[in-house]
């Protein structure tokens, strides 16, 4: 069963990482929620980790919804001289749209994510303040599907203009759709092009021939009596 973890837990398996990648340098991780992308101080460096997996939990409904669209901003800065680093974290949020609160609500990665998230970290740590090689990133899979596509008027990283969600995927989605509601009224179309005796058309006319038999049977009663 995978369990959420808290900012002192990713601060753990931040320094635990650290400690093997760069033993010789002191890394600090700061969470901070009002860090803006793109907005960087002299010498600091930045990284975007773009599709995420997290949970969200709305405290005002108490709904909860899974996403793999989660942005994670990361500022990073190295001192040589010193030897020290600091990486400051802000975890973008999203609103209910269950109850529509105004309020933002905290996601929390999942365990099974958390230590391909801080390798990405890592890496892009090693590239960018250490100049080297690191390889290729891993790739997130979220563990749990999505309840639906992903909505950017409650997304806190599309409102701060962060392009993570990419047109390709929504026009995909929108042509499944579409393609989804054509493939369901093919089989009316048909229905309405054969021989169905139940439809309207029908009905009024064996309406009206028993209207008809009717009047005859009436019309020759009353002949029989004159």
């Amino acid at each position: 069963m995978s369990t959420s973890l808290t900012t002192c837990e990713w601060k753990k398996v931040f320094y635990e990482k650290m400690e093997v990648a760069k033993p010789a340098d002191s890394w600090e991780l700061i969470i901070d929620p009002n860090l803006k992308p793109s907005e960087l101080a002299p010498g600091w460096k930045q990284y975007l980790e773009l599709h995420a997996s997290g949970r969200f939990h709305c405290s005002w409904c108490w709904h909860t919804w899974q996403s793999s669209h989660v942005v994670i901003l990361f500022h990073m800065h190295l001192d040589r001289t010193q030897r020290t680093g600091s990486v400051r974290m802000r975890v973008f949020k999203q609103l209910c749209y269950q109850c529509g609160t105004a309020r933002l609500d905290e996601s929390s990665m999942l365990e099974e994510n958390i230590e391909s998230l801080v390798d990405n970290l890592i890496s892009s740590l090693r590239e960018k303040c250490y100049d080297e090689d690191a390889g290729q990133y891993r790739i997130h899979v979220a563990s749990r599907p999505e309840s639906g596509p992903h909505r950017s008027e409650f997304c806190e990283a599309c409102q701060e203009g962060i392009v993570h969600w990419k047109p390709s995927q929504k026009l995909l989605e929108e042509e499944a759709t579409t393609y989804t509601f054509c493939d369901a009224s093919k089989p009316k179309a048909q229905e309405g092009s054969g021989y169905n005796f139940f439809s309207l058309r029908w009905c009024l006319f064996w309406a009206s021939l028993c209207l008809f038999i009717v009047y005859l049977h009436f019309s020759f009663r009353s002949s029989a009596f004159l």
